[in-house]
């Protein structure tokens, strides 16, 4: 038997052993927040557009949802306009929410856009505004001190998710299209909000009924004290972890967003490390998957 041969028949068993997996998502909606380096590599990002593409020719409707910083960042920076950061919180005025959603809606999204179509797939760009998809309020941080009272910090046009609107969503997944959703919503005076992206991907997912939500980021996954990844952890197991100290950083918000998720009705949420080429795919089709999972 000749190596092309035993190649083919490699290809074939591996075909087969993904079968149970396409037979369990065929139909469902899997919501996918696009971020970090799987956005900057070249070779990541046609990896993951072609991952979306293979969903949505398999009976799988992709719903992609992306973040923008370092771009935003790079524009700010090139008009010469200053940022300031609040408890992680770019505070957003009208100069800067400017520039957010230039960035975000008529830059970051029709680059996706036009990956996955050139790759073979049918993608359409939306922010929040479009059929009033993601509807806002501005965000309220609180900040709590030992020695004084709480702080409210203004944050500017930062806000957060208080409705998600499907219909638009909806109506395109059943013609054949890959939503591509920058995180901007509008509240009902018609005022724009910068959402963060994360939260943006989990409201998404519980309005949609989405059967999974994967957060791609630049780290494996969830580690335990000894730096072990945490493969899997219930809802219950997530809220010890950001209680106990062993979620840091800017995991404590996606663990929020997953936890939140799969509250809403999500059956799993996923943290999956963006770095890994064909990270979508190996999560969704194998047995053990990357990443950390929390399950409902």
């Amino acid at each position: 038997m000749d190596m092309d041969m035993d190649r083919d028949i490699t290809r074939a068993k591996l075909l087969i052993e993904s079968l149970p997996y396409i037979k369990e998502f065929y139909g469902e909606t899997i919501v996918i927040k696009y971020g970090g380096n799987a956005m900057i590599d070249e070779s990541l990002k046609r990896a993951f557009a072609l991952n979306i593409i293979l969903l949505k020719y398999i009976g799988i409707n992709p719903v992609v949802v992306h973040g923008g910083g370092p771009q935003i960042q790079k524009m700010l920076s090139a008009l010469n306009i200053d940022s300031h950061f609040k408890s992680g919180y770019r505070v957003t005025d009208a100069a800067t929410m400017d520039v957010v959603e230039m960035v975000l809606v008529g830059q970051v999204n029709k680059q996706i856009v036009n990956l996955i179509n050139l790759n073979g797939g049918k993608a359409v760009g939306l922010s929040g505004k479009d059929g009033k998809m993601i509807l806002a309020e501005q965000k309220e941080l609180v900040v709590e001190y030992e020695t004084k009272a709480p702080e409210i910090i203004d944050l500017g046009k930062v806000g957060e998710v208080t409705e998600v609107n499907t219909t638009l969503i909806n109506s395109l997944l059943r013609d054949g299209f890959i939503p591509v959703i920058a995180p901007v919503g509008v509240d009902e005076q018609g005022a724009t909000y910068n959402i963060n992206a994360d939260s943006v991907a989990g409201a998404v997912a519980t309005a949609m009924g989405a059967k999974r939500l994967h957060l791609l980021t630049d780290v494996p996954g969830l580690l335990d004290a000894d730096k072990n990844l945490i493969s899997s952890m219930t809802s219950r197991d997530a809220a010890e972890a950001i209680d106990s100290g062993v979620a840091t950083g800017g995991m404590i918000p996606k663990l929020t967003c997953c936890l939140e998720a799969v509250h809403g009705g999500v059956e799993k949420a996923h943290i999956i490390d963006g770095r890994v080429e064909n990270c979508v795919l190996l999560e969704l089709f194998t047995k053990n998957g990357i990443g950390t999972e929390i399950v409902g």
